[in-house]
């Protein structure tokens, strides 16, 4: 009998593989819903050039922002959940949301997101 031996049993590649896909498998459920936070960020980054200017309006950003809310059509939250707010440093957009996608039965992965773009 060998006193060392090598290598890695077939146990231990199993207990190895078993982690390796439990990951993989959390990383391709969490991919839509970073893709989809991606989306909204993208529109609303789009809609804070769009409507760029000396004294930018909410009412304004707010039609902006569903037109092109309308075109891109993110899902997991509606544009009147996006928060627009003016102060004296120019009007601001602000989203924070939370996302949740079943992992394995009962079990769940949840994603907290939040965005802020000022427009001035």
């Amino acid at each position: 009998m060998r006193l060392h031996q090598r290598g890695m049993t077939f146990i231990g590649l199993l207990f190895l593989l078993a982690i390796v896909g439990a990951i993989g498998y959390g990383i391709i459920r969490l991919v839509p819903v970073y893709l989809n936070y991606y989306k909204i960020s993208r529109t609303m980054e789009q809609t804070g050039v769009e409507a760029k200017g000396d004294n930018p309006d909410p009412g304004n950003i707010r039609r902006i922002l569903e037109r092109h809310w309308a075109i891109d059509d993110p899902t997991a939250v509606d544009v009147k959940d996006i928060e627009i707010t003016k102060d004296d440093n120019g009007v601001q957009m602000h989203l924070a949301y939370d996302d949740a996608v079943p992992y394995i039965s009962n079990v769940s992965l949840s994603v907290h997101f939040e965005k802020t773009v000022k427009v001035q």
